[in-house]
């Protein structure tokens, strides 16, 4: 494997770590592994929720790790997902969580969020935010919504 390749996938689990540590300080978590399981589980219900197109233009965005967990099990078929409430959404959050989760699952979704809003560019952000419905756009930090 050339230098550049391994250097790539240096920054990734540089990258991923930072976005599970700084998960792990936000919710308290006693591990990392409760962190995965948060951003693995609000990815997969976010990109459920988008259509097709813009979960592909998310995952661009996305450190290359984080990217893979993104696009586990994607299947585009029957996508987005018909989640207006901030409850129907906490619902497939959960779904993905595993039992006896320590945290519900609309704390992890704004945590998340808020990660994902300090960790990626603004205007691409805000294009996702504003693909979601309102009550899912609450969800996200007060900053980060346009309206």
């Amino acid at each position: 494997m050339s230098e550049l390749g391994v250097s790539a996938l240096d920054h990734s689990i540089q990258e991923t770590n930072i976005w599970f540590k700084a998960l792990t300080e936000k919710l308290h978590f006693k591990d990392r592994h409760h962190a995965y399981s948060a951003v693995r589980a609000v990815l997969h219900a976010l990109r459920d929720r988008l259509t097709p197109e813009m979960a592909v233009h998310l995952g661009a965005q996305l450190p290359m790790l984080v990217r893979g967990l993104y696009y586990e099990g994607w299947h585009m078929a029957g996508k987005p997902t018909k989640d207006r409430s901030t409850q129907e959404f906490a619902h497939h959050v959960r779904e993905q969580l595993p039992p006896q989760f320590p945290i519900d699952p609309l704390t992890v979704t704004r945590a998340v969020f808020e990660i994902l809003w300090e960790r990626l560019d603004p205007g691409e952000s805000a294009k996702v935010i504003d693909h979601l419905p309102l009550q899912l756009r609450a969800l996200w930090p007060q900053v980060a919504r346009r309206s």
